[in-house]
């Protein structure tokens, strides 16, 4: 399904209508160029999952750990990771089996460790604030 918004807003509230769909042990696979509304469509997500924290993006410590209520959230950024063999030691199943939801950006790093997931990909449309955002793998906001 694509969607298309036209502020960080809209994208935000997107991210927070899917929520309502997820399931513990959802995987999203976050695709898109830098800056493209990767972690604005999270946060919107975590707010949508009950987490009132700050969300920010995990470059440098690879996940970020929000308590949400219904689901907790597990924010990573594979952007510096080579290849699925490092998403495993950084515990990747532990965090599969703590039954939240795992978003993934730069999913593409790690592409064959996340057969299953729901793909959502994020580009800039023709305006500076515009998006096309493409939701496959069954959920729907």
């Amino acid at each position: 399904m694509e969607y298309r918004t036209h502020s960080e807003q809209e994208t935000e509230a997107l991210g927070e209508k899917l929520a309502g769909s997820l399931r513990p042990r959802t995987v999203l696979a976050f695709t898109g160029d830098l800056g493209a509304g990767k972690t604005a469509f999270i946060r919107g997500l975590a707010r949508g999952l009950g987490v009132t924290d700050r969300v920010t993006s995990p470059t440098f410590t690879i996940v970020n750990e929000y308590e949400g209520d219904p689901l907790p959230l597990f924010h990573f950024d594979m952007y510096r990771l080579t290849s699925s063999e490092e998403l495993f030691d950084i515990g990747w199943e532990d965090y599969l089996h703590r039954g939240g939801v795992c978003a993934v950006e730069w999913s593409e790093n790690v592409a064959d460790a996340l057969d299953g997931a729901v793909s959502v990909d994020i580009r800039r449309g023709s305006g500076d604030n515009d998006r096309i955002i493409t939701i496959e793998g069954g959920m729907e906001p």
